[in-house]
């Protein structure tokens, strides 16, 4: 099948745990309940919700648009391999297409790749 964007995003983590602890709504106005619900259930929460924030950027980066923060969704199958799932004008500019995800986070940094490719 043809791809048709790749993203790329890369984020610190700290960077992350400061707003997301200065602003008390930011996590709310980022995040989904679903990927609030996961990364804060893990130790290593900061690390998985700046992963998320990487994926949303990348995805955005490889439709070429950008979204509203809650239009795109990273979640983990039962497998724990990233999926994202597209809502309302995301949804839209992908067309059909299969957005696929990579994330990856060390204690410092979160980064992420998307590809859409075509469903032909």
């Amino acid at each position: 099948m043809p791809i048709l964007g790749v993203g790329t995003d890369i984020v610190e983590v700290e960077r992350v745990r400061e707003m997301v602890e200065r602003d008390t709504g930011f996590a709310e106005r980022v995040f989904t309940r679903r990927e609030l619900d996961y990364s804060l259930s893990k130790v290593t929460r900061y690390e998985h919700l700046a992963a998320r924030f990487a994926a949303k950027e990348a995805v955005a980066k490889a439709l070429g648009r950008s979204f509203s923060w809650h239009e795109v969704e990273m979640t983990n199958n039962s497998d724990g391999r990233p999926e994202v799932t597209l809502y309302d004008r995301a949804k839209a500019a992908a067309k059909g297409a299969t957005v696929h995800v990579s994330v990856s986070h060390t204690r410092e940094h979160a980064c992420a790749v998307a590809v859409v490719e075509a469903n032909e």
